[in-house]
Parts: C-alpha cells; structure tokens; sequence
C-alpha cells in the first residue's frame, strides 16, 4: 500500500533559474509570437542597428588608417625602400607622407562613429518611438 501511494505521487525534478531561463528561449522559438513580443523584437533590433552599422564603419576606418600608417612606418624605419628600388630620402618623404595620411584616417574612426550614430538615431526616432508608444500602453 505504501508503495502504491508513492507511484501516485510520482517523481518531481525542478530546473534551476538558469535552466529555466534557457528552457524558455528554445520554447519561445516553437511557439507563434504575440504582437507585442514582435514590437519588442523589431525595437530591439532598430536600436541595435543604429550602432552596429556605426561600430562597423569605424572599426573599417580604423583598421585601414592603422594598416596605411604602419606602411609608412615601415618605410621609414625599415629597409623596404630596398625592395620597392627607392631612394632612402624619396622613400622617407613617402612613408611620413602615407603615415601622416593613416594616423588621420584612423584618428578619423571616433568622429564617423559618432555621426553615423547621430544620423541612423534621427532616421529611426520616428519609429522607435511609435513602438514605445505601443509597448508601453
């Protein structure tokens, strides 16, 4: 008798917070979303956008700067002049001309971050906001 009643009750295991976090976000993928989790989904990723596309020109022009001012350095400090048949003097002027040229295009990455922000926030505000508005009634 004593053990039919523990058949009846059976076996219980609970998850922890972490594992109950991550049994939710599978299940979110099977299951048909809501409108308003769809708003939330589309508000985040618009505001995501605003700064990937900015962190993406950036680091684009901070590269390619960083690469152009290590060429002239290279020139300048090393004996590649050699290789390409330079003049030492010809290629002294040439790499401080070219690193000039990509310490000011990597300098350049901050302030192209910060307007390409500024402009993606003004085109999408409109739109941000009308989904604020629904999300929050």
């Amino acid at each position: 008798m004593d053990n039919n009643n523990q058949e009846k009750k059976g076996f219980t295991y609970t998850y922890s917070a972490k594992e109950q976090a991550e049994l939710k976000r599978i299940r979110d993928k099977y299951t048909a979303p809501t409108e308003s989790e769809d708003n939330m989904a589309r508000l985040r990723r618009l505001d995501a956008s605003v700064t990937n596309t900015a962190q993406a020109a950036a680091l684009v022009f901070g590269v390619l700067g960083a690469l152009i001012l290590g060429f002239g350095m290279s020139l300048i400090m090393t004996e590649l002049d050699v290789m390409l048949r330079l003049n030492s003097e010809l290629s002294m002027v040439i790499g401080l001309i070219v690193g000039i040229a990509g310490g000011i295009l990597a300098s350049l990455a901050y302030p192209i971050y910060n307007v390409i922000v500024k402009t993606k926030r003004k085109k999408l505000a409109p739109e941000i906001i009308r989904l604020t508005d629904e999300l929050m009634k």
